[in-house]
């Protein structure tokens, strides 16, 4: 989730918000130290914490805050056991933070930096009790690059890094695909030929790209890019998975289709000079095995997971 581009939404839209961070975790516990939840005055609320009783008393203690208006950041420690009777055993500290329209500008500033990708910030405890934060570096020519006024603080990484995937076609099953990426840490480019194909809109991640030679998108992917290709031409997936296949820098290329279309197209692609490597590389039927639903939003779904799946993996490599 894009936090500050969130609390900049709610500020706009009901002149305050507040931000809730998971600051500390000890044991074990739903999420990760860094996990963020943005809470509106009318109750509505962005992000998650964990679920659970642990995100009720958070949002209680929010909603609690905005209330007061805005003021210093509050923290609270909590045994997940013993006092929300939840299973996960560990503990875990909550830093709940409040703002409101003087905060606008300072805040539109991080939540630029953080839609153009990972970056960090560097936090301290302000002499009022807030939090005063600045840009990491000399990366934007802004006042806040400046160095913090105050002593020691801490680095809060901010911005997705989102993997990229290359999406070849826009029918039932590329529609609901685009539609399942959507809330996930993917880019997609979604790629088609026929510029009628694609909807009126499509969700943030998602470009649509009408590209008349389709497989030359291929060019200029980044190294590690997923690889989807499920257009309306047996032709044109041929073509597309050979490039892709052929190029040896992709994290998945997966085809849409079954084992007897697998199977003739490596026999044409070995007739095309592709070695069994190469094609080994291949998925497909694409998904998650043993789930044989048909319908696009099942074929989707599936295929989502089996692409976070690969992220996960090339993300483990990278390290």
């Amino acid at each position: 989730m894009l936090a500050f581009r969130r609390l900049v939404d709610a500020i706009e839209a009901e002149g305050s918000a507040a931000l809730v961070t998971l600051a500390r975790v000890e044991g074990s516990s739903p999420r990760e130290a860094g996990a963020r939840m943005v809470v509106r005055p009318s109750g509505g609320f962005n992000g998650t914490i964990g679920g659970g009783a642990l995100e009720w008393a958070a949002l209680k203690a929010a909603q609690s805050a905005l209330k007061q208006g805005r003021g210093p950041a509050i923290r609270r420690s909590l045994a997940l056991g013993p006092e929300l009777a939840q299973c996960c055993g560990g503990r875990v500290e909550w830093r709940i933070e409040t703002f409101d329209k003087r905060d606008l500008d300072e805040l539109a500033v991080i939540a630029s930096a953080e839609s153009q990708g990972p970056a960090t910030l560097r936090a301290v405890v302000g002499p009022d009790g807030r939090i005063e934060r600045r840009l990491d570096g000399e990366r934007r020519g802004d006042g806040l690059t400046a160095s913090l006024p105050h002593g020691g603080g801490w680095s809060e990484p901010i911005g997705q890094g989102a993997r990229a995937v290359y999406l070849f076609g826009a029918g039932h099953v590329g529609r609901a695909l685009a539609l399942a990426l959507a809330p996930l840490p993917f880019a997609v480019r979604w790629i088609d030929s026929r510029r009628e194909a694609f909807p009126a809109r499509a969700p943030a991640n998602v470009a649509m790209v009408h590209a008349p030679e389709p497989a030359a998108e291929l060019a200029n992917a980044p190294d590690g890019a997923l690889i989807v290709v499920m257009t309306h031409s047996h032709a044109l997936d041929l073509e597309i998975v050979a490039e892709a296949l052929r190029s040896e820098r992709f994290g998945y290329v997966g085809l849409i289709g079954s084992a007897t279309k697998r199977a003739r197209f490596f026999s044409q692609m070995r007739a095309a000079g592709l070695t069994d490597a190469m094609l080994a590389k291949l998925v497909c039927p694409i998904g998650l095995p043993g789930l044989e639903g048909k319908d696009p939003a099942v074929i989707a779904a599936s295929t989502a997971a089996q692409l976070l799946l690969a992220d996960e993996r090339l993300a483990a490599e990278e390290r």
